[in-house]
């Protein structure tokens, strides 16, 4: 049975656009579209059983994006909310804000017809839609878990250690992973960290450009520690967060005088990653850490899991990933916890806890 798509946006066009990239997957099929926030909250207060997902424009007249996911939440009216927006700044705070409302996930429009008629934006919206509402991928294969140690399958996994516990002035670094699902699931986990945490963090969250700033001001403005986007030459600091440039890879550098600093990159994807946080783990290889938080959460695929796989031969790491059961994805924390890599599986609102726990305060 095809999945029912509801669109909501203001743009002829692009409901036309988004109607026909839909429909002519066999897996798919818009059955109502709305030309306002308004007109889609009527069909969803009345209809909102009969939509697999709903893809949701931001700027609208009568009512927007943002208003209508308040709207939804205020009423307790469950949907699966897909946004496809823009990248200026201001659409890309906005953004930021839907996902905290509880959309699934976004998708960036492109920035002209003949992007929007391309196969990278097509293939993005039936991707995402593919995930939202569980159809089966077109390439969906079976996947039989791997040990990234010893690359022979395994059939479960067990929890290794118990956490570190270090004292005195040791270097520490909490370094997250994630994917689709990740913004909301960091604005469980980065808010709650002490400001007195005894480690910097580094954030990958896949992101395009544009929208890694948006999300690292928002995640500065509720948490008690000072959260950024990653510049290139920022000089890591225990109590900071800093987050991977959408579009750009990041790496963790040695200086000659020993301290450590970002390097930040404009370089092919890896894996069609831009960030990608195999790279970040990479990067980690040969850098003198006392010890090493790794946390996987929500999202697609297995990014990380190879990165950590190297980065666990050479450093004391300490591996945390988010549950089956809290994950908009059971993508990478589960290929990290079947890789037998993992020390503790961990619901999303205890995470904070566990990294805490691992490596302290100051």
């Amino acid at each position: 049975m095809k999945k029912k798509i509801l669109i909501i946006d203001d743009s002829a066009l692009m409901r036309r656009v988004l109607s026909d990239i839909i429909n002519t997957d066999n897996r798919f099929q818009v059955i109502e579209v709305a030309v306002d926030g308004l007109d889609g909250l009527n069909i969803l207060q009345s209809r909102a059983n009969e939509f697999d997902a709903v893809l949701l424009d931001i700027n609208m007249p009568r009512m927007n994006g943002i208003e209508l996911l308040a709207e939804l939440k205020k009423q307790s009216i469950k949907a699966t909310v897909i946004i496809v927006s823009t990248i200026a700044i201001k659409d890309a705070t906005e953004t930021i804000k839907a996902l905290e409302l509880g959309a699934f996930d976004f998708i960036k429009k492109p920035d002209s017809y003949l992007d929007v008629k391309s196969n990278l934006f097509s293939d993005s919206i039936l991707e995402c839609l593919a995930t939202a509402t569980k159809a089966e991928s077109k390439d969906e294969k079976s996947i039989i878990p791997v040990n990234y140690q010893t690359k022979k399958p395994i059939m479960d996994s067990s929890l290794k250690k118990t956490p570190m516990q270090m004292i005195g002035h040791s270097k520490k670094l909490v370094a997250i992973a994630c994917s689709t699902g990740g913004p909301k699931a960091l604005h469980t986990v980065i808010p709650k960290l002490p400001k007195n945490l005894d480690a910097s963090v580094l954030i990958v969250q896949h992101m395009p450009g544009g929208f890694t700033k948006s999300l690292a001001d928002r995640l500065n403005e509720l948490s008690p520690l000072t959260v950024k986007e990653a510049e290139d030459g920022d000089i890591i600091t225990k109590g900071t967060v800093y987050i991977a440039k959408g579009g750009h890879q990041m790496r963790l550098k040695k200086h000659a005088d020993g301290r450590h600093y970002l390097s930040i990159t404009e370089e092919p994807a890896r894996h069609g990653l831009l960030p990608c946080a195999d790279i970040m783990y990479e990067s980690l290889e040969d850098i003198e850490i006392d010890q090493i938080t790794c946390v996987v959460l929500t999202g697609m695929g297995g990014d990380g899991t190879a990165g950590i796989s190297r980065l666990n031969k050479k450093h004391n790491i300490y591996v945390i990933a988010q549950d089956e059961g809290t994950s908009i994805v059971y993508g990478m924390p589960k290929v990290i916890k079947d890789a037998g890599l993992v020390d503790e599986v961990v619901a999303l609102n205890d995470i904070s806890d566990a990294i805490t726990k691992n490596v302290g305060v100051r």
